[in-house]
């Protein structure tokens, strides 16, 4: 028997770091962390602008599979979203003022909205937007 301790392989380090990463549940960081090291390296950015990297790109992700788990869970009929309205179809509607209201802006203005109009899906949302 040999006592002696097994000698870490070069690849140790990046098995062990892709194990806390799935442990740690980041997956965005897990799949892009080494692209990102080889840009960073490239623009010669610094260590903490590479981890600012990193956690924004996990943050949008995660923003992005909670809303969409959140939509799977509602069990809508039909998804839809403003990329594939057809402002052609209701000419009256003011694509400005609706693409504006969907920026949300107006809750840090802290200024009120108000949607007037029949309860028909297909006319609800574009009836008060109109010219």
């Amino acid at each position: 028997m040999n006592n002696q301790p097994e000698m870490p392989t070069p690849d140790t380090p990046q098995l062990l770091l892709e194990h806390h990463l799935k442990a740690l549940r980041l997956p965005t960081i897990l799949r892009e962390y080494d692209k990102v090291a080889r840009q960073c390296a490239a623009e010669q950015v610094d260590f903490p602008r590479y981890l600012l990297r990193l956690t924004e790109l996990e943050l949008v992700d995660r923003d992005r599979r909670a809303t969409e788990r959140r939509i799977r869970q509602a069990k809508f009929p039909v998804v839809k979203s403003l990329d594939s309205f057809d402002f052609l179809a209701i000419p009256s509607a003011n694509k400005t003022l609706v693409l504006d209201l969907a920026r949300c802006e107006f809750l840090s203005r802290k200024e009120n909205v108000l949607l007037l109009g029949n309860s028909d899906p297909a006319t609800f949302c574009t009836s008060s937007l109109h010219d």
